[in-house]
């Protein structure tokens, strides 16, 4: 399920997708893209700063919003990430509630996002992307 959401990415910098579970059932997805109504990296190239793409929000981010904007609380569920969650994404994570995240592989250039999860006591580990991705 979280290859078909990272598939819809728009950015080829980072095809990453973020799955939202609470007590078994999917909440929420998300994967990287840009906002609703600005053009993708994919149609236009990228933005890049500091060899960062900014064009796009990130999956988890994605995925936290697309709760929000349905009125669907995460309080207390599990993130399914492509990638260890960045710093930003990971502080997002906490303050929304998020008790778990699982992710197949590590941000690359890890930037302290994994440390504040760890902190916080949520960072489920990673996983191989074969199970993370496995369809049962």
């Amino acid at each position: 399920m979280l290859a078909v959401v990272a598939a819809r990415a728009t950015c080829d910098r980072g095809r990453s997708g973020a799955i939202i579970v609470y007590q078994q059932q999917i909440v929420a997805t998300g994967y990287v893209g840009s906002p609703p109504g600005f053009p993708h990296c994919d149609d236009v190239g990228h933005e890049l700063v500091n060899g960062h793409c900014v064009r796009t929000v990130h999956a988890e981010q994605n995925a936290l919003a697309s709760a929000a904007r349905h009125g669907i609380s995460v309080l207390g569920g599990t993130i399914y990430s492509t990638m260890t969650p960045c710093r930003t994404c990971a502080m997002l994570i906490i303050t929304a509630g998020i008790d778990r995240v699982v992710a197949a592989y590590t941000y690359p250039g890890e930037n302290g996002g994994h440390a504040i999860l760890q902190k916080a006591g949520i960072f489920g580990g990673n996983v191989s992307p074969e199970e993370l991705y496995a369809i049962d």
